[in-house]
């Protein structure tokens, strides 16, 4: 089971909005790829018994690969998205990493090939913040997962390009897909702390419309896949 937590608001009435630059940090950036590399770890050992055997083999370095640039992008990409939304309204957004749950990802993984992967969440602050952007920044994170489901679909369909990289290329794309959609329809659930439910309370149209376009993607991916 994955679990990606969301961001973290304050509410209130907002200035007149202006066009905001991109921001990041050194700290930032370090968090981000600890927990890229975590996370990716942590899959490698869950989807291979042989990788949990012997991690440093080259079964468990490919498995790695293919959870880095699956899983991994899809958990980064999914926290970018809120970040950029959240800084488009000049407000203060970074990811933070979670070291304990970080560390308990891997060694559920390594251990019993299980995963509870809470890896951080994106923390954004400011004086002001409406219903509706506080409803847009949680829903460019399932959005940003769709999108790259649907990369990882259109690529599916590219049988010659994929010979060349044999069964991983495959798992790859299989797994692109898969993990995808997970993580925008487990973030969609309206309850807690989770995306869905900011998005429900901001418009009920904008939220059944994501999760009618989630369901679709689903069916797409068992026809293709």
């Amino acid at each position: 089971m994955a679990r990606m937590d969301s961001a973290i608001y304050t509410i209130g009435t907002p200035p007149p909005r202006q066009k905001a630059r991109i921001k990041t940090s050194k700290t930032e950036m370090q968090h981000l790829l600890i927990a890229w590399i975590a996370i990716s770890i942590a899959f490698a050992f869950v989807l291979s018994n042989s990788a949990r055997s012997n991690p440093f083999g080259e079964t468990a370095i490919m498995f790695f690969l293919v959870s880095f640039f699956t899983v991994g992008i899809g958990f980064i990409l999914h926290e970018l998205a809120h970040k950029v939304v959240a800084q488009r309204y000049n407000l203060w957004a970074e990811f933070r990493m979670s070291p304990t749950f970080l560390m308990l990802a891997v060694g559920m993984g390594y251990l019993w090939g299980m995963l509870l992967a809470a890896p951080g969440a994106v923390y954004i602050s400011g004086p002001y913040i409406t219903s509706e952007q506080n409803g847009r920044i949680a829903a460019a994170g399932p959005l940003m997962n769709v999108i790259l489901a649907a990369i990882f679909l259109m690529i599916s369909t590219q049988g010659a390009f994929l010979k060349g990289f044999g069964e991983y290329g495959w798992n790859v794309i299989f797994l692109g897909v898969q993990i995808n959609l997970w993580l925008a329809t487990f973030n969609m659930l309206p309850v807690s702390v989770l995306d869905g439910r900011k998005v429900l309370a901001w418009n009920k149209p904008a939220f059944a419309g994501l999760f009618l376009l989630i369901i679709l993607m689903w069916i797409g991916a068992v026809t293709i896949l």
